[in-house]
């Protein structure tokens, strides 16, 4: 049996994936087909209607927007394409990415479908794997996937899993001293914290985010993505110092996060607004629907 066809039997026989896309959906995909879609929690997201003209989220948009990501670049399959340009402006893989590039991070640690947690230097596989990608809940290994993120300079818990605490840990036995990591819940950002004062503590996927974890997080981290979480923008006129976007906007509550979002700006082609006024700035009609 050859490499292809090998990797096509794998992912048939074992892969699962659970993402949560689109408004917070629930999608399982299986074998690289999509096997179940659940209803988003949001009916309306500005950067989806910006980028993909979607003006209502339902399961049907949803489906077709995950087969077509399944499609484009072959997500969730072992042909995965790692090589993706700039999706968004402000991105948690964009900023990081930049970070890598100009020396700001030594590594980060990220998580992939297909392979789960991942430490890299390379500047090009953190855009690659986080694009389009959305948040990764479960995941099971393919070995296109795995092999294509080695090829690439990127390393991978053994077994792959999804655990961002091990991975900063993994990263700092490597030799890594200034690692940005991701983390969608106060107990990983907690746990980070505690292994590295230096780590670059990046909150993403918070749509549903309560208030007592949002304050928690905003404690801990110096990055977050607002999502369409209530909590974060409320909290954000105490504790940020410097916001990103305005439909979905990244907040940095620290100045190292601060450097990263900056540092980000630099590489933005579009025109760009810098002025000091008091935050967060959410404009009504970009905001998305409901804030939760």
């Amino acid at each position: 049996m050859d490499a292809d066809t090998h990797d096509r039997e794998f992912s048939r026989k074992q892969d699962r994936h659970v993402l949560e896309t689109m408004g917070r959906a629930r999608v399982v995909v299986e074998g690289g087909r999509v096997v179940e879609v659940g209803r988003p929690i949001l009916k309306y997201c500005p950067l989806w209607a910006k980028i993909r003209g979607i003006k209502e989220l339902n399961e049907e948009v949803i489906r077709s927007n995950v087969e077509f990501r399944i499609r484009d670049f072959g997500m969730c399959t072992p042909g995965r394409e790692m090589e993706l340009g700039v999706f968004v402006g402000f991105g948690a893989s964009e900023t990081l990415m930049t970070a890598l590039r100009k020396e700001l991070l030594d590594a980060s640690v990220t998580v992939c479908e297909g392979a789960g947690t991942v430490i890299t230097s390379n500047p090009g596989l953190v855009q690659g794997i986080g694009a389009r990608l959305g948040g990764v809940m479960e995941t099971s290994p393919v070995e296109g996937i795995l092999r294509s993120i080695s090829e690439r300079g990127g390393t991978t818990l053994i077994p792959p899993a999804i655990d961002q605490p091990a991975g900063l840990q993994l990263a700092l036995r490597m030799g890594y001293k200034r690692v940005g990591v991701t983390v969608c819940s106060v107990e990983d950002a907690e746990r980070c914290r505690a292994i590295s004062e230096d780590a670059i503590i990046f909150g993403v996927h918070l749509t549903g985010i309560t208030r007592v974890e949002a304050e928690q997080l905003l404690q801990t981290a110096d990055l977050v993505t607002a999502c369409a979480s209530r909590h974060i923008r409320e909290l954000a006129r105490e504790r940020a110092i410097l916001q990103a976007g305005t439909a979905i906007p990244i907040f940095a509550l620290t100045p190292a996060g601060k450097e990263l979002l900056l540092e980000r700006a630099k590489e933005i082609e579009d025109e760009l607004l810098v002025s000091s006024m008091e935050l967060p700035l959410l404009p009504a009609d970009k905001q998305p629907i409901p804030l939760v």
